[in-house]
């Protein structure tokens, strides 16, 4: 039987996706029923290899996890830095959900970034699915490319999820577009060179409180700011 003009090879097919055809081939003998639940599969199983491997995760090792061939994650993905970054950003919920809760009775701006700052510093780099988000890929360290739009997306999130009315204290979207940078150079920084001897949580709360703290309070100033 011809399906949208091509005729199925031996396998047979699950379902048409835009123009692309997924093969019941594989799949541990349990295919897909539909484009959503192959997505999701895919997305569990890079999860489950960046687990075992890291960053270095290619799709060659997702394929291998699913019993299906590199052509059908390609159907899905378009290569490996889209697949690591969905899955990395399936992490970045349940993460941003501990931290709001981690800073939950906090009111003051300063003791709620420096709060979460020092939280973040002691887990993000143990967590290989963000450390991929925060690289922007797997190709980068952290460090090497902490302002990805994956990095900044993830550090914008961050700060709309704090219970601060940005706006109410004079904040624009750029400004915490602009706020969000900051941070994310801040931990770039931080996990380059901790300090010598690194400072405790307790110490590194104060010294974020002390230098951030007037920022935060004062309005924005936008005086030669970068468009």
């Amino acid at each position: 039987m011809i399906v949208g003009g091509r005729a199925p090879r031996a396998g047979g097919w699950t379902g048409w996706d835009g123009g692309r055809v997924a093969r019941t081939r594989g799949w541990g003998g349990n295919p897909p029923h539909d484009e959503a639940e192959a997505r999701e599969r895919i997305l569990r199983a890079a999860a489950a290899c960046i687990d075992r491997f890291g960053p270095k995760t290619g799709l060659s090792d997702v394929a291998a996890e699913l019993g299906v061939t590199r052509q059908t994650v390609y159907a899905y993905f378009p290569g490996t830095h889209a697949l690591l970054i969905a899955t990395a950003t399936r992490a970045a919920g349940p993460f941003l959900d501990r931290l709001t809760a981690h800073v939950a009775g906090l009111t003051d701006p300063a003791d709620i970034l420096a709060e979460a700052f020092t939280h973040a510093l002691h887990t993000l780099p143990d967590d290989p699915h963000l450390g991929i988000l925060l690289a922007g890929g797997h190709t980068a360290t952290i460090t090497g490319n902490i302002t990805s739009p994956e990095a900044l997306d993830f550090a914008r999130a961050i700060l709309h999820r704090f219970p601060i009315d940005w706006a109410a204290r004079g904040y624009t979207p750029h400004d915490l577009d602009e706020l969000a940078e900051l941070t994310l150079r801040l931990m770039a920084s931080f996990l380059t060179d901790p300090g010598h001897p690194p400072r405790a949580p307790d110490q590194l709360r104060a010294y974020l409180r002390r230098w951030l703290g007037p920022v935060l309070h004062a309005p924005p100033d936008r005086t030669g700011r970068h468009t």
